[in-house]
């Protein structure tokens, strides 16, 4: 299978797994309408999604580091989908956070064995890799549409309508089942020409991810809350915010993967997170419908690094490229959520800009982080010896990788 047409099948497939991260904060406020949750309640169901997915992402990571396990990309798909369309069958609050941490743990499992493939597919190249970040940014810039025009229409009892995205995705993963022999045959040579791991740079990465992590998260649970606000209590305009707020992630990927091309990683990622700092400061401060703009300059700031900091990762970290991915690609959208209740309880004793202003320092300390950082010597990603794939390839089976 080409790369073109590789990557295309996992942005599209990425778009379908994301919708349901996207989905759970277009759901909450549905869920304080109509079940009349508090504003900490509202964020504990994002804390159901974030906390399995935050402790389970790297396990799977280390897991499809040491076997193939090209059956969890539909498998995980359809987990996902399955979880947020029943979270709204039920009126049980616990029954709704076990059903949005079900849907966690298989977008837990999706990504780093996606990414792995995506890496791979992508031979090098940045901007095919923010090409599938960008399936994941359209994934979420379609959850809070998808949710409004199902919920709004009929309530929180039409959700189960929502798995229709993990249908069609479980479908699309099937083709590059089959083309996985190739795709391990690349492995091989990148695992061959790995030249070591830096775990010190890693780790510093990872907070930097963290930080990130925070301000998006946070952002995306309650700036819909904060628009509502700011716009006369109107529930689309706070629907327009998370759309704003997601297509703004989608600019903000593929100008990174395009500015690295031009530029080193490190720098790019460097210099994203002051602007993303200012851009916050306007959301929690300027008044009116000047909040969508700066959202927007947010969001892209926020998604420049994103598939950036993947691949960095992995770099820093060759010989574990899947759990690398596990914990970048994971906490990007995880480990913030563990944060979100600590701004709904902020929120409920004070006000939504206030629980949001202190997310205007996490982007600085993302900067003052990779200000250590340097570039470091990616390995050569073009594939020289098929003959070494797996010869179990394209099984399906959950096959021992070589080391």
């Amino acid at each position: 299978m080409s790369r073109n047409k590789s990557i295309i099948l996992l942005s599209v497939g990425h778009a379908c797994v994301d919708v349901y991260q996207g989905a759970v904060a277009a759901l909450v406020p549905f869920l304080v309408a109509e079940r009349g949750y508090g504003y900490a309640a509202a964020s504990g169901v994002v804390l159901a999604a974030s906390l399995l997915s935050s402790v389970a992402q790297p396990v799977f990571g280390v897991l499809t580091d040491r076997w193939a396990m090209p059956w969890l990309l539909p498998v995980s798909t359809l987990l996902g989908g399955v979880g947020i369309a029943l979270s709204g069958v039920s009126g049980s609050y616990g029954l709704t956070l076990v059903c949005v941490a079900v849907s966690g743990l298989g977008v837990a499992a999706y990504h780093p064995e996606s990414a792995r493939v995506a890496r791979l597919a992508a031979r090098g190249s940045h901007s095919a890799m923010s090409w599938f970040s960008l399936g994941g940014n359209i994934g979420f810039a379609l959850a809070p549409v998808l949710v409004f025009a199902v919920v709004a229409a009929g309530g929180l009892r039409l959700s189960p309508l929502l798995v229709v995205p993990a249908l069609v995705g479980s479908v699309l993963c099937l083709p590059l089942m089959r083309a996985r022999k190739g795709l391990e045959g690349a492995r091989a040579d990148v695992a061959a020409s790995a030249a070591g791991d830096d775990r010190a740079s890693f780790v510093r990465l990872a907070l930097v991810v963290v930080c990130r992590s925070v301000v998006f998260v946070g952002l995306s649970t309650f700036v819909s809350l904060l628009a509502e606000q700011r716009m006369g209590g109107s529930r689309a305009a706070g629907t327009a915010a998370l759309l704003v707020l997601y297509l703004g992630g989608a600019v903000g990927s593929v100008l990174g993967g395009r500015l690295a091309d031009r530029w080193d990683r490190v720098t790019v990622c460097r210099w994203s997170y002051p602007a993303t700092a200012v851009a916050v400061a306007g959301i929690v401060t300027v008044p009116g419908p000047a909040l969508y703009l700066f959202l927007a300059l947010a969001s892209a700031g926020l998604y420049v690094p994103f598939s950036l900091q993947v691949t960095l990762g992995q770099d820093y970290l060759p010989s574990r490229v899947g759990t690398a991915a596990g914990i970048t690609l994971g906490l990007t959208v995880s480990v913030g959520g563990l944060t979100s209740p600590l701004i709904g309880g902020l929120a409920d004793a004070t006000s939504v800009g206030t629980a949001l202003t202190p997310l205007i320092l996490m982007p600085v300390l993302s900067w003052l982080l990779l200000r250590t950082l340097s570039e470091p010597t990616a390995p050569d990603h073009t594939p020289h010896a098929r003959a070494s794939a797996d010869p179990a390839a394209g099984s399906g089976r959950c096959t021992p990788r070589g080391r």
